[in-house]
């Protein structure tokens, strides 16, 4: 697998914030140094993937906390937004085609790639 090491950390980042296996804080600990296309795509992820799931609550009330805690995030989503790969990849697939692992090496694939 090509980008082991950035996958494992993305796959983190996002795993934190789904799982809620980590704290607010832990989660923005690995959220406030990651790049921010990166994590508008983890974000947007969880929110398509999670909108009308039985887990929704949680995954979505994790998102909202972080958000609110740590408002540098939101500048963070919104540099994050404006990267021409959010267009290709929004333009030529659906969040919800991929699981978590799956789209996590497509996105650090074109990112790093």
């Amino acid at each position: 697998m090509a980008f082991t090491h950035e996958n494992q950390r993305a796959l983190r980042i996002l795993e934190s914030i789904e799982q809620g296996s980590a704290s607010a804080a832990e989660s923005y600990r690995l959220i406030e140094d990651a790049d921010p296309t990166l994590v508008y795509f983890i974000f947007t992820w969880l929110r398509k993937h999670y909108a009308e799931h039985p887990a929704a609550e949680g995954v979505i009330g994790r998102l909202v906390e972080l958000a609110t805690k740590y408002p540098a995030l939101t500048r963070q989503l919104e540099i994050g937004k404006a990267d021409a790969v959010v267009t290709w990849f929004e333009e030529t697939h659906r969040y919800r085609e991929f699981e978590s692992r799956e789209f996590i090496e497509v996105i650090v694939d074109k990112l790093e790639g």
